[in-house]
């Protein structure tokens, strides 16, 4: 077996860029993660394949995007047992090429790409969530196809079960690839946390979280924004202290690299699956925080770092336009193996860039690129384009001078000719990378759940609104 190092890939859960203290937010508290930065390479303009959670989750891991793997909205329906499915069933996926490589891999948190219950090909160690979501306090998790009910604080339960696939691997000569996911910081916020955490917030002034006036999209559940609850302060609280306790897991992780001697040996990544607003635009949420679903920055980019002591720089931050499509080539990369496979679709390998030897993308104009079912986006450095299909509302910002986009300018005569050029480029980039039979430009996606893979039931794969606030 080739010596090549260890892979922890940590993700959060509905983590907006702008909760991480390294970020340059002065309220939230992580100590962790902006050491892990200080001490590795922070990509502050990193964005997800579409902002909610199964499609981003299934393009992480693909190197795909959503209208080519066909998750389109967050997963419901069935979790477990017969009637659940697995829907990235014969999609080639970074953990097989790992396993292929005679990587060991470990699961400890959220799955929610179907069929929880059940170990993927090559998982040697499996601790998976029922669902989506559920309280801190009272969880259904999977070990090994067993449900287990769990009490203890959900947090501290996924990075005490990461540990103990750390401490049991250390036997084994091959190395491993532990995915940490985390469901923090998600909802529900309030008296959720220890108060440890809770009592750091009593008396935070959240001016990194400015309530504005309510977003004419907002959607509501029982009064309160649909991602939110109906104590502000408190779903605030709860949130920072999610973020900050998770931060603590992560370090009791971290210590146990150094505990076994193989810090030097382990990449460790962390970034969340999507973005999140908490009071950001006028809504709680992320991309289906309001309808028509939303592409503002917040629900599209997160939080990135990458620590890999002795094998890339430390202390550097890049701003490059980098996406969730581009990570499976990229870690390959970085540990030596085969990329080509998640390089055929839109994703391309940055470790060129991380290693600082190349840009990111020499070959191409730099964009990036999300999607929620009928609606799309593309970005530059200094322009967003967002298209909904078929009628929209449209969308276009002139990031350069209203970074916060708060001035939809589509209707701006002075800058027809960017937005036909990014719309002729937003066009051309989803014909050459969707799939005809996962293309999710004509599916009445409202984000509220997919309850089917596309092809078993193409009208009913997305349930009616209603959304029950589950993911």
């Amino acid at each position: 077996m080739t010596n090549r190092p260890n892979l922890i890939l940590i993700v959060s859960d509905d983590q907006g860029p702008w909760a991480l203290g390294a970020a340059g937010n002065p309220e939230i508290r992580t100590p962790v993660l902006d050491d892990l930065a200080a001490r590795g390479i922070r990509l502050d303009r990193f964005f997800c394949a579409s902002p909610v959670c199964s499609p981003a989750r299934a393009s992480l891991l693909t190197g795909r995007i959503p209208s080519a793997h066909g998750v389109h909205d967050y997963l419901d329906g069935a979790h477990v047992g017969t009637e659940s499915q697995d829907y990235l069933q014969g999609v080639p996926t970074l953990t097989d090429a790992l396993a292929d490589a005679g990587y060991r891999l470990g699961l400890s948190g959220k799955w929610h790409l179907g069929a929880s219950d059940a170990p993927r090909a090559g998982f040697v160690h499996w601790y998976a969530l029922e669902g989506g979501g559920s309280a801190y306090r009272d969880a259904v998790m999977y070990r090994d196809g067993v449900a287990e009910h769990v009490g203890e604080y959900l947090t501290d339960v996924i990075a005490d079960d990461a540990i103990a696939f750390i401490d049991a691997e250390q036997q084994h000569p091959n190395p491993f690839f532990l995915a940490l996911n985390f469901t923090a910081p998600h909802k529900p916020f309030a008296g959720q946390h220890p108060e440890r955490f809770t009592d750091l917030y009593r008396d935070c002034a959240f001016e990194s979280c400015p309530q504005e006036s309510p977003h004419p999209w907002l959607q509501t559940l029982n009064g309160a924004p649909i991602g939110g609850e109906s104590d502000t302060r408190e779903a605030l609280i709860g949130y920072f202290a999610a973020v900050t306790a998770m931060d603590a897991a992560i370090g009791r992780v971290l210590d146990r690299l150094r505990a076994h001697g193989i810090e030097q040996e382990t990449i460790v990544v962390f970034l969340s699956d999507n973005g999140f607003s908490c009071g950001h635009h006028g809504f709680w949420g992320k991309g289906n925080g309001t309808f028509p679903m939303n592409m503002y920055d917040e629900s599209v980019m997160v939080p990135f770092i990458v620590s890999a002591p002795g094998m890339l720089p430390v202390g550097v931050v890049h701003d490059d336009l980098l996406s969730a499509y581009d990570l499976p080539a990229t870690l390959l990369e970085l540990l030596g193996l085969p990329s080509h496979e998640f390089e055929q679709g839109p994703g391309r390998s940055f470790a060129g860039l991380l290693r600082g030897e190349a840009p990111a993308r020499p070959e191409r104009p730099v964009v990036v690129h999300s999607e929620y079912g009928p609606a799309r986006m593309i970005r530059t450095a200094d322009q967003k384009y967002v298209h909904r299909h078929p009628y929209g509302p449209h969308e276009f910002y002139d990031l350069a001078s209203d970074p916060r986009e708060s001035r939809n300018l589509i209707d701006d005569a002075a800058y027809r000719d960017d937005q036909a050029r990014l719309r002729g480029m937003l066009h051309d980039w989803f014909v050459r990378f969707s799939r005809s039979d996962a293309d999710g430009r004509a599916l009445p996606v409202v984000g509220a759940g997919q309850h089917s893979a596309l092809g078993t039931d193409p009208l009913g794969a997305f349930s009616a609104p209603g959304w029950d606030g589950a993911v």
